[in-house]
């Protein structure tokens, strides 16, 4: 049976990859940032998929609200990893593996928020 609706969607699938991702990441963080900056992060990085997932279902004009949402979580995601490289508890190279996963997300939900505006 073929999968369909947002899951077929890549920005869906990057966006759950970067969100194992970030997880694996925030596993080696000190103890007492667990409910605070790795739980913020994880709670943005999942924030991305679940809006993309939203919005294509509720569809209409909530679905370009919604990515919308999502490409902000983005920016969210990218400054609390530059915090977390800052505070050295992943490394530089890390981060920028993880800067540029978010990145292409967030090009790939502007391009698709554009398109939906034509």
């Amino acid at each position: 049976m073929a999968e369909v609706g947002y899951r077929n969607l890549k920005v869906w699938q990057k966006s759950m990859t970067a969100v194992e991702e970030v997880y694996r990441s925030t596993r080696e963080f000190p103890k007492d940032e667990m409910y605070a900056l790795a739980n913020q992060l994880r709670r943005a990085a999942v924030s991305i998929p679940s809006n993309i997932a939203e919005g294509y279902d509720k569809g209409g004009k909530d679905y370009p609200r919604h990515l919308k949402i999502a490409r902000g979580s983005c920016g969210e995601v990218e400054t609390q990893i530059e915090i977390a490289v800052r505070l050295e508890y992943i490394s530089r190279e890390r981060g920028r593996e993880l800067w540029k996963l978010y990145n292409e997300v967030g090009k790939m939900l502007t391009g698709l928020i554009r398109s939906l505006s034509k």
